[in-house]
């Protein structure tokens, strides 16, 4: 009811009951109560407009012509808080630029086809669904500058380039389930600053089958797998800049986080090995509880190749096992630190003169604190060129090298050495002191809070159900 109105039936109130006769200032309260009342329904009504949901129906196959034939005859007209609901096999590539709380996908429950590119640029709060993407001519999914973007049940299968790439500042999370094998180019790229998170708490993900790398984080980028999660049988090209056909690779201090908080993370029949870890890079393998095992095994030359001045630690419950040459290979100025019951086991082969379960060499460290190294082929630990092992609670069984060989430039620490100072048996190396075996504390990193995605998977599952 408009303001004057509300006004003139008052005023005529007061007329037509003289007896009352409310005084001015009981007039003015009744009208502030009343102009609140009017704005609070207004207020009301403009914020249920914004959280309102708008729907756009596409059909690629043409059989409904009440809804779109293309995903970008929808994105044409769709504004923020928009559902595009897709259905059919959709041949066109799809451009998100610029947008803001935009759900695309599969009705929820179902699947929708893309033969081409689906590219995010400069968006924030991309929600997809639902979506297998095939890509003959490039990338499958292509994320840059963007913010919050998630792919849930979401796959990328036989690109000619990357199933998914990240970059330029973005910030992405895969929600299980998801694939992204057989891909030309690589299976996933983590780029430029960027972060990728895989939670798999629905379903596994797997990253398989990939010419190329199963993941390549570089230029900064962070890459976080929470479990349930398989890399494997990635293979090399001749064609990469680098050495490829790993199951991860983390170059140009980027970062790789590993855990097993949705069940077993598996790395496995890589070509080239399981982690390449180089140029001031990071790596950590954790324990998020007792949902799976951290497993590294079978990756051709080596599990863990880590070098040119970055680092690798394992936090409790990691299996690194089945390597040619070595377990973990550090080089250039590695660094490892392992913390609690982590096993490196039967690595190595008789006709490799560097087998070990962990070859240390060129200036590089390594701070065992627990574990078990044993039944590898050579010597439990090989140290060689001015590097150093300092180890306390580990043991070393059934090595046929023994527990560590060291050559004259290397040196090793351990509560193993006897009071005399003489070496236990299997011990080739020379020790310099007793002052090594300082306590370090543990610092695993600690699983982060998921409720945000989870909201966000069953908002779409309330919003895009079958109706």
């Amino acid at each position: 009811m408009p303001l004057n109105t509300i006004t003139l039936s008052l005023v005529n109130r007061v007329r037509q009951n003289r007896s009352r006769r409310p005084d001015p200032t009981q007039l003015l309260s009744m009208l502030c109560r009343r102009r609140a009342l009017l704005l609070l329904v207004a207020a009301f009504a403009v914020a249920t407009a914004a959280h309102a949901q708008t729907y756009y129906y596409v059909d690629c196959s043409g059989a409904n012509s009440a809804d779109f034939s293309t995903i970008g005859a929808a994105l044409a007209v769709a504004g923020p808080n928009s559902y595009i609901l897709v259905t059919g096999t959709c041949n066109e590539n799809v451009s998100i630029s610029n947008f803001s709380n935009l759900n695309l996908g599969a009705v929820y429950g179902s699947t929708a086809t893309i033969h081409g590119n689906v590219s995010i640029l400069a968006s924030n709060s991309v929600f997809l669904y639902g979506l297998n993407v095939t890509n003959p001519a490039g990338n499958a999914f292509d994320i840059n500058s963007s913010h919050n973007v998630t792919l849930w049940t979401c796959t990328a299968n036989g690109n000619s380039g990357v199933g998914l790439s990240v970059g330029t500042l973005s910030d992405v999370v895969v929600q299980g389930p998801g694939s992204f094998d057989s891909n030309g180019a690589g299976g996933i790229s983590v780029a430029f600053q960027s972060a990728l998170n895989v939670l798999a708490m629905s379903g596994p993900v797997d990253i398989s089958g990939n010419h190329g790398t199963g993941v390549g984080v570089g230029d900064g980028g962070l890459f976080q797998t929470l479990g349930n999660t398989t890399i494997e049988n990635n293979i090399n090209t001749a064609t990469s800049v680098r050495p490829n056909g790993f199951g991860i690779q983390a170059v140009s201090a980027s970062k790789v986080q590993v855990a097993n908080c949705f069940g077993t993370s598996q790395i496995s029949d890589n070509q080239s090995g399981g982690i390449d870890d180089r140029e001031h890079s990071q790596i950590s393998i954790w324990d998020c509880g007792t949902n799976g095992d951290n497993v590294v095994k079978d990756n051709g030359p080596v599990g863990v190749a880590v070098g040119m001045g970055s680092q690798l630690a394992l936090y409790n419950n990691v299996v690194i096992s089945g390597h040619t040459r070595a377990g973990i290979d550090l080089y250039a100025e590695g660094q490892l630190y392992t913390y609690g019951p982590n096993v490196i086991s039967q690595n190595g082969s008789s006709d490799n003169p560097r087998s070990a379960g962990v070859l240390v060499d060129g200036n590089s460290e390594v701070y065992l604190r627990g574990g078990t190294i044993s039944r590898n082929e050579g010597p439990g630990i090989l140290a060689l060129v001015n590097s150093s092992v300092d180890s306390v609670g580990a043991t070393f069984p059934d090595n046929s090298g023994g527990i560590i060989t060291c050559d004259s430039s290397a040196y090793f620490v351990s509560d193993l050495l006897q009071a005399t100072g003489t070496p236990h048996k299997g011990i080739e190396c020379r020790t310099p002191h007793h002052l090594g075996n300082g306590d370090r504390p543990a610092a695993a990193p600690i699983a982060p809070d998921f409720t945000a995605q989870k909201d966000q998977a069953a908002r779409y599952k309330k919003f895009a159900s079958p109706k």
